[in-house]
């Protein structure tokens, strides 16, 4: 029997002695391992900050490429901008340009029609001096009446000073307003001519005339005359010298 608990104890001890080197050494290789195994965490970690540090780098990179995109946008709009003043001010330069052209073009224009009406002014004076009316008068016949005039009249009349004859002008008077103001019924007296611009002029029915003649002789500015359209032109005639016209014109 005891030799039967002595083989037991020595199994026992013998496989104690098997198993504790076994589990020592899986100990052992365990505790081994784990370092390993944090060394191998470790470097996940540490990839973390920086993939973070990128993503920072990215936002930051962000707004600075939209300021760019931004400031790009604001020259294109300048430029834009400054494209357009200048094709404006290149407009109005050539607009003021033309302007210009034209008011020069205008001026000799008039320029020129002012010394056709002085050619034709000298023109008809050197005619009426020619003849003039009042010799006209008296080749047709002297006044059927002599009209009736005081000596204030005659003195006012010496006292009037020589016509300044203006040239012919193509100024018409319409057709409705001439039959209702002028003709042989609508008989009128000029009183004093004006100087208007330099040439004398009288006023009657809303219009302005000059004289293209010289004022006949024996003719009053207190006599009463008449305007009428005949040969294509218009004339004033005086009742108290049939067959004596002198040549006016409309001044517009």
């Amino acid at each position: 029997m005891k030799h039967v608990e002595l083989l037991s104890t020595g199994v026992l001890l013998l496989l104690l002695g098997t198993v504790a080197p076994t589990f020592a050494q899986e100990r052992h290789e365990q505790e081994a391992q784990a370092p390993k195994r944090e060394e191998q965490a470790k470097p996940e970690k540490q990839a973390k900050p920086e993939q973070q540090a990128k993503g920072e780098q990215k936002q930051e990179k962000a707004p600075q490429q939209q300021a760019k995109g931004q400031e790009k946008q604001q020259k294109a709009q300048q430029q834009a901008e400054s494209q357009q003043k200048r094709v404006k001010s290149q407009q109005q330069t050539k607009g003021e340009q033309k302007q210009a052209k034209a008011q020069q073009q205008q001026a000799k224009g008039q320029e020129k029609q002012q010394k056709e009406r002085e050619t034709q002014a000298r023109d008809a004076e050197k005619q009426g001096r020619a003849n003039p009316p009042q010799a006209m008068s008296r080749q047709k016949g002297a006044p059927s009446q002599r009209p009736q005039r005081s000596s204030q009249d005659e003195a006012r009349q010496r006292r009037e000073p020589a016509l300044r004859l203006s040239a012919r002008g193509n100024g018409r008077i319409p057709d409705a307003r001439f039959h209702s103001n002028f003709g042989r019924g609508h008989e009128f007296r000029i009183g004093s001519p004006r100087m208007v611009g330099g040439y004398s002029r009288f006023q009657y029915g809303g219009y302005w005339f000059g004289f293209v003649q010289p004022w006949p002789e024996g003719w009053y500015y207190t006599d009463q005359v008449y305007i009428d359209f005949v040969d294509g032109g218009y004339y004033m005639f005086n009742p108290y010298y049939p067959g004596v016209r002198i040549a006016i014109c409309v001044v517009l």
